[in-house]
């Protein structure tokens, strides 16, 4: 415990430049990761996503924005004494509520909060907005799994962010719903770009027949492009470390799985505007984007 508790301090204390003082201009990078339905593996992607990004030297926040199913905590068979609950009512400040995962990945447990953040007042979520700003500046990334399919929740979340990653399998069904989601929000004004990972494919040449029917669709109907970031393999080992509530990129480094989420975050990493705060200034612009979809 004593261990958990000073790598939080360590965490939480601030970034320093040369001269010691605390840096106040770092702009996080703001991701949702989303899937049209549920049972696509979503939660368990954003989950060893950041840990590879976190094993990368990336400073990165995962928040379980995940209402009614939060599980990112389950995932790595830890439990969290404090959730979001705690911060809306003022029991425990943002760097008290964040949890050390598995290799000290912080991360925020939804937990009940999640449905009560979106009927708090305004001055309620003004503390907020200044409590997620306050940490989220130290941060490279700051990750929101959010939930499944088309809810409001969801909208505004996914509407607010930097760009948002669709998750999606080759099953008929989940293409269909990725292709509703991507078309709901594109209608949106300043709509969030989008990257698609297509999950639990037998090959690569699956996972880019997967992609251009979507990306056909999207090109052709809402004139916009859809890329491809990567694909994750069908493997028998992912069950297997779900099973021991370990994400499989620790548990089974050198399994398909892992080396498929290792190339697809160095790829992540390569492309323009990766790092910073993309279109919106940071934190910053998602709340202000997110409090303004909430009234």
């Amino acid at each position: 415990m004593k261990d958990q508790a000073d790598s939080l301090r360590n965490l939480v204390s601030g970034i320093s430049d040369n001269n010691g003082s605390k840096v106040s201009n770092r702009s996080s990078k703001i991701i949702t990761v989303a899937s049209g339905k549920g049972g696509v593996g979503k939660s368990n992607f954003t989950l060893n996503f950041a840990l590879t990004l976190h094993g990368m030297g990336k400073k990165v926040l995962v928040f379980d924005a995940d209402i009614g199913m939060a599980n990112i905590d389950v995932l790595m068979g830890t439990s969290s004494s404090y959730n979001l609950y705690h911060l809306l009512y003022r029991h425990k400040s943002i760097r008290e509520i964040i949890q050390l995962g598995t290799n000290g990945l912080p991360y925020i447990a939804g937990g009940s909060g999640m449905k009560e953040l979106f009927s708090l007042s305004d001055q309620d979520l003004e503390f907020f907005a200044s409590q997620v700003e306050d940490i989220a500046q130290e941060m490279d990334y700051v990750i929101f799994d959010t939930g499944a399919g088309l809810s409001r929740e969801n909208m505004r979340f996914i509407g607010a962010a930097d760009e948002c990653l669709i998750v999606t399998t080759p099953e008929p069904t989940s293409i269909t719903d990725a292709y509703a989601l991507i078309k709901i929000m594109h209608s949106q004004e300043n709509a969030t770009p989008f990257r698609m990972i297509v999950n639990r494919v037998e090959d690569e040449r699956e996972a880019e027949r997967v992609a251009e029917k979507i990306g056909g669709v999207a090109r052709r109907f809402l004139q916009t492009e859809i890329p491809l970031l990567g694909y994750v393999s069908e493997d028998a080992q992912v069950v297997s470390a779900v099973k021991k509530q370990m994400p499989y990129r620790l548990a089974y480094p050198n399994c398909k799985a892992s080396k498929d989420i290792q190339k697809l975050a160095l790829r992540y990493l390569a492309q323009p505007g990766a790092t910073g705060s993309g279109t919106l200034s940071g934190i910053r612009g998602f709340m202000k984007k997110w409090l303004r979809r909430t009234t």
